[in-house]
Order: C-alpha cells, then structure tokens, then sequence
C-alpha cells in the first residue's frame, strides 16, 4: 500500500485532495485511491460492481462514486462498456479520475461532478443501467461516524433523491441496481415498485443461518408487471469467522455474481 501526497485538483481551492492510499481490489487487479483517513470502500462496492452485467457498447452510471471502487470494478470486468460516475465532492471525484488514470481507463470511465438531487433534461435516459450505494443512516439514528465518514454513512440527501436520480438518467427497460442494509428493504421495495417491473432482491449473509445485513435489489425502469423475486441469497463465509464461500470468492476475485 502506497501513501500518496495530496494535491488540489479541485475546481474549489477549499477542496484540495485529502491524504491518500492506493488499495487494491480483486486481488489486485484495480487500483484505487482512498483518502487514508475516513470512509474506505470495501465489500459493499464489490457486490454491487459484481451484480451489473452489460452488453459491450452499453454504458453504466454510478450516483454518488467517492473515490470510485464500484465504478472501476464494474469498468474492469465489464471492458467494453463505458461508465460514468457522479460525484458531488469534488476533492473526491478528484481522487477517482486520478485512480481511472491509474487503471488505464481513460478512453471508457468518467467522472462528473454533480449532486444526485439534480436532474437535467440532458441526462434523461442516457444510460443503459446504473447503481448506487447510498449511505445508509438517516441523520440521529447511528452514533456519530468518525472523521471524513459523514457524507458516507449519513443520509443526508433522501433515499428517494438517490433513486429518482438512477431511474432519470436510466434508459426504459434498463436496469437499476443498489446495494442497502437489509433493514431498509421495505423502503427500496416502496421506492422502486412505481419506477421498475422484474424486481429482484439478493439477501447477502456473514454466513449459513445469520441474518441477512445487506441487500442487493435491482429491477428494470419502466416495467410496470412482472414479478418480485426473492432469492436464496449469499453467505459470504462458508461458517462465522470461517474462510470465504466459494461464491464470494469468485466475486472478490473479479468475478460476475450470479443472483440465482
């Protein structure tokens, strides 16, 4: 792990470039810088990179990328779309278009600063699919996140902005998918069932017979039929503690997430 230097490529000189690491995801296969201090992605961006699938020529949105994990796993297994993350920090979309370079990603991944709670006319339908990770916790109900893990964790723009959002810039018959806590899937469900048909939710679990934590839902704007589908789900452990199951392993390895 290599400790960057930050630098302001902001277009705001208040927001100059956080201290940064470069990490590695899918067993090393992308790069991407993270401030070394606050909110890091982890396994939720994987999931949610590893649940997309794409023809070539498609092109994928991410609302709200940080410093874009989700958006560069999604652009390195699926290599013949193009992506397009939207970020409202600058000093962290910064940090992403510094990690696109590093990927070599240049010619098919973008990153745009812009908050989710707007939705020009020229964004309408641009998009194949899109996904989105939305921070979790409404404001007072978690105890306070650590330093720089705030706009991560603390929803302070609504869930309903972050899917409006995904089902603007989606084209009809496209597909939107998020990753949540397992709690607020009543919520998702409420959200997308007016904006999506084909609506399909994976419960992901530490392990056999635990809870469920987080959800992945995806459905396909503009269907109005169509059922709601519950899959088994996905232990992430083959036992609490244990080693990875052999379907985790394949997604931290770079690999598609079969929902089935």
């Amino acid at each position: 792990m290599t400790t960057l230097p930050g630098d302001d490529m902001a277009a705001e000189p208040e927001q100059s470039e956080p201290q940064a690491t470069e990490d590695g995801f899918l067993n090393g296969a992308v790069r991407v810088l993270q401030p070394a201090v606050g909110y890091r992605a982890g396994l939720d961006a994987v999931l949610l990179a590893a649940s997309v699938s794409a023809e070539p020529g498609q092109s994928l949105a991410e609302a709200g990328s940080g410093a874009g994990a989700a958006l560069l796993c999604a652009a390195h297994r699926l290599d013949g779309i193009k992506a397009c993350g939207f970020e409202r920090d600058e000093a962290m979309a910064s940090l992403a278009r510094r990690s696109v370079g590093l990927n070599g990603f240049e010619a098919r991944v973008e990153l745009r600063r812009h908050n989710i709670e707007d939705r020009p006319a020229d964004l309408e339908n641009r998009f194949d699919l899109s996904m989105c990770n939305p921070p979790f916790f409404e404001p007072g109900t978690a105890r306070a996140p650590g330093e720089g893990k705030q706009a991560a964790y603390v929803l302070d723009t609504p869930l309903k902005s972050w899917v409006r959002f995904l089902a603007h810039v989606t084209r009809r018959g496209g597909y939107i998918t998020l990753v949540h806590r397992a709690a607020a899937l009543a919520d998702v469900l409420e959200l997308l069932s007016p904006r999506c048909g084909e609506i399909e939710v994976l419960p992901v679990r530490p392990a056999p017979g635990l809870p469920a934590r987080r959800i992945l839902v995806r459905g396909r704007k503009g269907l109005r039929r169509g059922p709601v589908t519950l899959h088994a789900g996905l232990d992430l452990h083959v036992e609490p503690g244990g080693a990875s199951s052999p379907r985790a392993a394949e997604v931290l390895a770079g690999g598609c997430l079969d929902w089935r």
